[in-house]
């Protein structure tokens, strides 16, 4: 069964990877919104997409 709420979030923060303050933000909002393991999810997959941009990085502390 697909995860709605894990892939909209990880499309709403490869549409604002642009922006790192924007990015950041929603970060936040995705961390309060999905269950445990999806941000166990989340995070891995984060650690993956910030390789490219390592501007992003600093992000990661909301999720850790």
């Amino acid at each position: 069964m697909p995860r709605p709420m894990f892939s909209y979030t990880k499309s709403i923060l490869e549409r604002v990877s642009f922006d790192t303050k924007l990015f950041c933000k929603e970060l936040e909002k995705a961390v309060q919104i999905l269950l445990p393991y999806e941000i166990d999810q989340l995070r891995e997959w984060l650690l993956q997409f910030t390789e490219e941009k390592p501007e992003l990085r600093q992000c990661l502390i909301y999720i850790n």
